[in-house]
């Protein structure tokens, strides 16, 4: 099974469909993941989230931009880490339809899935497992340490799976360990 990994769309209605017209033309691609961090920092919210929410095709997760526009909308406490992006995030908030509340809602932090006998986790960046349940505003998402495969070795010591993927740190990493995938 071949499938497509997305991450970090920030409210970029043109990019996300330029790259969903893509692999749609591979037409050999059965599901794609989205790793969070549909909203935030572009103006096209509604867009993106109707995009993606009426695809029978992708899985998503939540990422930190989209969890603290929900914490503002529902009233709760906004992330410390994220003050700098607060009067955006409002913003968002004030003109997100409101539909797309209780989806968001829905949406896991992680993923973990079995394509071909290969283990597979999705997240939108490491989490501790003790902190899985926290709320936002408790900054949950770990620190974005300098791509390498010790740090992510370090990072994700305590998962098993064949495979990780994840967002959050924009640029694209790519590492292998030694452990072999059967």
């Amino acid at each position: 099974m071949k499938f497509a990994v997305i991450t970090d769309i920030h409210g970029n209605a043109p990019a996300l469909i330029a790259v969903l017209n893509e692999i749609d033309r591979m037409k050999d691609i059965e599901h794609i993941y989205c790793l969070g961090d549909m909203i935030g920092i572009g103006p096209d919210t509604n867009e993106v989230l109707n995009i993606l929410f009426s695809r029978s095709d992708v899985s998503m997760i939540t990422g930190n931009h989209d969890e603290a526009v929900l914490a503002l909308l529902k009233g709760e406490k906004h992330p410390e880490s994220h003050l700098h992006a607060r009067e955006h995030h409002q913003w968002i908030a004030n003109r997100m339809d409101p539909s797309f509340v209780p989806k968001l809602e829905k949406l896991p932090r992680m993923l973990k899935v079995n394509i071909e006998s290969h283990s597979i986790f999705f997240t939108h960046y490491h989490i501790d497992t003790e902190r899985m349940n926290d709320h936002i505003s408790r900054d949950l998402f770990s620190s974005i340490v300098e791509p390498s495969l010790e740090n992510m070795k370090t990072l994700f010591s305590n998962r098993h799976e064949d495979v990780i993927f994840f967002g959050h740190h924009h640029p694209v990493h790519y590492f292998k360990g030694e452990r072999p995938c059967t």
